[in-house]
């Protein structure tokens, strides 16, 4: 009996509410993809099946992934039901959710259906909710009530610890796990960022310095916009590209301070793109403008480990992350930016040094898949 407890494989449920594109979802997709079949079973439980993400854990057959079929934000009663008739069906040991709300319902429908151990997973910090609708900063609120419950929290940065225990949450249970890059996927890869600089019309003289995120208050891309006609008044070899989608009204506000400032010709506007190897591989510098709410942003570690070093604003471990390989910036400073753009293209044209290895090291050493996945069965294993 005793050996076959120890043989017996945990079972894992991991809830979000989706898996469009996203840090939090790219690094559940990442997780549960280096995580050892002979130790855990592993379903993926989403409010709503959807996502382009979707399709790679699908691809992978020891993967269950189950839809809980959310048909709005109101959908509750009969989203609980459903969710409290699955739990009590699989019977998993541990359940791990993203993001408040996936916390929420995990933690009381967990808890309601007999889940022996309960995880959130936190990814933000300093989160500006004033810039957002009610039912977020309601969310938060519970959130901080609701946070002596869980049986470990797991924060993927410092930053996001220290703004969490600031708002009240019980940290006495809050870890730090940072996120982890596929350093496999994500590396130096010049004829694909080639072929794309061809696709928008750049050649390869022109110095590309990219924003990769989502168009959203808290990346702040009018501190970007003001940055970019600060710098190109004096820089005439250097265009921008903005990658990301987003919703409106942000959206729209966004494209029309570009018109009024009169940057049509100096960005291009690409939207989503699932070739992230190749968007990073096209761009010189890859910036994060942020003026709130990240904790580790993916793109930074991602870009660096794509040998493209980055210019960021300090929020969140962005400036961790970077290390002695980037330039960090203060957030809401658009000259503070494009000084900082400047300063990395007379380090670029440095040859005393490449800056490029030094930033894909970095990565490789302290923020790769394996030491995230490993640190994170290390805590699920130690939970039972």
């Amino acid at each position: 009996m005793a050996e076959e407890l120890e043989t017996k494989k945990l079972h894992l449920f991991f809830l979000i509410r989706s898996l469009n594109i996203g840090g939090a979802e790219r690094q559940l997709v990442e997780l549960v993809k280096g995580l050892d079949n002979k130790q855990f079973d592993v379903t993926v439980g989403l409010f709503y099946n959807e996502g382009v993400l979707l399709e790679e854990i699908k691809s992978m057959p020891w993967i269950h992934v189950v839809s809980l079929n959310k048909s709005g934000r109101w959908d509750i009663i009969r989203f609980v039901l459903r969710f409290i008739k699955l739990l009590k069906s699989l019977q998993p040991d541990i359940l791990y959710s993203f993001l408040p709300d996936a916390n929420i319902a995990g933690l009381i429908v967990g808890r309601l259906s007999g889940v022996k151990r309960i995880v959130w997973g936190v990814r933000a910090s300093n989160i500006d909710v004033s810039r957002y609708d009610w039912l977020a900063r309601t969310s938060l609120r519970l959130s901080v009530l609701l946070s002596r419950f869980p049986d470990i929290i797991i924060a993927n940065s410092f930053a996001g610890l220290r703004f969490h225990k600031d708002i009240g949450y019980k940290t006495e249970r809050m870890k730090v796990i940072p996120n982890g890059i596929d350093t496999k996927l994500f590396k130096p890869d010049h004829p694909s960022g080639f072929r794309l600089r061809d696709e928008w019309g750049i050649d390869e003289k022109t110095v590309l310095i990219g924003l990769v995120g989502r168009l959203d208050p808290m990346k702040d891309h009018t501190t970007f916009l003001q940055a970019v006609k600060i710098f190109d008044q004096k820089e005439c070899s250097v265009r921008f590209v903005c990658i990301g989608d987003g919703k409106e009204p942000y959206k729209s506000e966004i494209h029309s301070l570009c018109r009024r400032l009169g940057l049509n010709g100096s960005i291009i506007w690409a939207g989503e793109r699932c070739d992230m190897t190749a968007v990073y591989n096209s761009m010189d510098i890859v910036t994060s403008s942020s003026s709130f709410g990240e904790g580790f942003p993916n793109v930074i570690g991602e870009a660096m480990a794509c040998g493209v070093p980055c210019v960021v604003t300090d929020v969140g471990d962005s400036a961790i992350i970077v290390g002695e390989t980037g330039i960090v910036v203060p957030p809401e400073d658009p000259q503070a930016l494009a000084d900082g753009w400047r300063s990395m293209l007379k380090r670029l044209n440095d040859k005393s040094y490449s800056i490029k290895e030094m930033a894909r090291a970095r990565i490789v050493s302290h923020y790769n898949s394996e030491i995230f996945i490993q640190k994170t069965s290390k805590k699920f294993l130690g939970l039972l």
